[in-house]
C-alpha cells in the first residue's frame, strides 16, 4: 500500500461500557482501538460503520456539538447493536 494523503487528525475510540459476552467480536469496557482513515484491527465492522460517519464530521472542519456532544472533539456512541458504548475522541495531528 502507498499512501499519499497526509491525515490531519487522528481517532480513539474507547469501549465505555458494555460485555464481552453480549459482543460478537468480544469488545468490552476499556478495550481502547487509535486509528487514522483505515478501520482498526480488531473492531466492528458495524460499529466503525457509525464511527466513521463522525470522523467525516471532523474531517470536513465540523465538530461534534452539531451532534449534540458537549465537547468539540470527543462524543459517546452506540453500536448498532446497542450493546457496546463508545467514546470517540478526534485528535489533531501536528
Amino acid at each position: 500500500m502507498n499512501k499519499w494523503i497526509k491525515e490531519e487528525w487522528s481517532f480513539r475510540v474507547e469501549v465505555t461500557d458494555g460485555y464481552a459476552k453480549d459482543c460478537r467480536l468480544g469488545l468490552e469496557k476499556g478495550d481502547v482501538f487509535s486509528f487514522e482513515y483505515e478501520t482498526p484491527q480488531g473492531f466492528c465492522p458495524r460499529a466503525i460503520s457509525e464511527i466513521y460517519t463522525y470522523c467525516e464530521i471532523i474531517r470536513c472542519g465540523g465538530n461534534f456539538t452539531y451532534r449534540g456532544s458537549k465537547e468539540k472533539y470527543s462524543i459517546d456512541v452506540s453500536c448498532p447493536c446497542n450493546c457496546i458504548k463508545f467514546r470517540l475522541l478526534a485528535v489533531p495531528k501536528e
